[in-house]
Formats: C-alpha cells, structure tokens, sequence
C-alpha cells in the first residue's frame, strides 16, 4: 500500500508538471504568434515607438535618460547576452555534468541550446526586420532585429542552467532564488537591448517568449533524464549490495 501511495503521488507530480509546461510553452508561443503577426506587418508598433522615445533624452534622441553609470552598466548587462559570454556559460554547465558524470544531460543540454542558438538566427532570416531607426544606437549592431537573440538566447541558458542546479537543490528558498536570479538577469539583459535602442521592444518581448517556452520544456526533459539517471544509479548500488 505504501508503495502504491508513492507511486500515486509521483504520477500525481509527473502530471502536474506536464501540464504546468505545457502551458507555459503554450501561452509563451501564442504572444510570441501573436508580436510575430504584428511585425510580419512591416511598421513599427506604436508601442516600440514610444518605449524607445521614453529613454530618450526629449532634446537629444542621442542621449539616454538617467546619469552616465547607468548606461554604462546598460551596456556591461547586454555584454552578458552576448554570443561569447553564453557559450562560456554552456560550457561550464556542460563541464559540471560531466563531471557530475551525467554525459547524457551534458549531450542534451548542449545541443537544446545550440538548436535554441539555430532557431533564432532561422527566425531572423524569416523575418528580416530592419534595426530600429527611432533613436541612434548606442552600441554596434549588424543582425536582423526580431527576434532578439540577447534576449532569447540568454532566456535559454539562464534559465535551463537555473534549473539544473535548482534540480539538485533541497533547500526550496534556494530552488526559489536562483529561478529569480535568472528570470531576473534575463529581464535586465532585454531591458538592456531596449535601453541601448538596438531593439524594438517587441523583438524583445518575443525573443523572451520563445526562450522562456525553449527553456521550460529543455528543463522538464533534463528533469526527466535526471530521474533515470537517478533510478538507474540506485538499481547498481542495489545489485552491488545483493552480490
């Protein structure tokens, strides 16, 4: 009877999980479907237009609002969605599992945010939009606009990362903090892509759409390979004890 209840209470939390994920990646999709619609349109969105104003100097559309450290430190947090500084980061949580000796979550983890990396550059091909010309750049740009890949890219690592080490956290306000931190850097890095005007905030609002939904199902997947991982260590050491 007891192991029954155990199993029933698992299938319980398998179920909740499965469709806790399915609606985010659903409604995730669906406002990305829907911004994606708007800009297939061609014109920018009233919205993106006065967004990119509002942090602008109404003298000088060159100068951002607030002091001079603030856009410095803009410009230090978009670094952080940057090709380089997210592959560094795929490596080192690619580098802990395997040494944590689970090569087959290392595998997947990798290649779910390089095909994450893939769907973005695929998206932007489709797309084309043009960088917004409303307020000068404050920082070199030379891609397609929307989706942003700052902001769909670090959605992805950040966050499947969170999780990971969430994964193995007991402590619940531990598991809590960093889902926040990340959440937390991701926002800033998108806020940042506005800030700096290299990106309409709707490339933004859709770029965190389809990272957040890349990431949620990438995380309940390596949650999955984690409890195999899991059941099947724990089969050796029974049949180690038995012989």
């Amino acid at each position: 009877m007891i192991a029954s209840d155990s199993d029933g209470t698992w299938l319980h939390r398998l179920d909740t999980r499965i469709l806790v994920t399915l609606l985010i990646v659903i409604v995730a999709l669906g406002g990305f479907a829907y911004v994606a619609s708007e800009v297939a349109e061609g014109n920018p969105l009233a919205i993106d237009r006065w967004l990119l104003l509002l942090l602008r100097s109404v003298a000088d559309p060159g100068t951002s609002i607030g002091p001079r450290w603030f856009s410095h430190a803009m410009v230090d947090f978009t670094a952080l969605g940057g090709g380089t500084v997210l592959t560094l980061v795929t490596f080192f949580i690619t580098g802990y599992l395997v040494a944590r000796r689970k090569l087959a979550l290392a595998m997947f983890v990798a290649s779910s945010i390089a095909a994450g990396g893939l769907l973005n550059a695929l998206l932007k091909t489709a797309f084309v939009r043009a960088r917004p010309d409303i307020v000068p750049h404050l920082v070199e740009v030379s891609s397609a606009s929307f989706p942003s890949g700052h902001a769909m890219n670090s959605a992805m690592v950040y966050l499947t990362g969170a999780a990971l080490l969430a994964s193995a956290e007991p402590s619940r306000r531990v598991r809590v903090f960093l889902i926040t931190a990340a959440l937390v850097l991701t926002l800033l890095i998108g806020f940042s892509r506005v800030f700096l005007g290299v990106h309409f905030p709707t490339d933004v609002l859709a770029g965190w759409a389809v990272g957040i939904a890349w990431a949620v199902a990438a995380s309940w997947v390596a949650g999955i390979l984690q409890r195999r991982h899991t059941i099947e260590g724990a089969e050796g050491t029974t049949t180690s004890i038995a012989r």
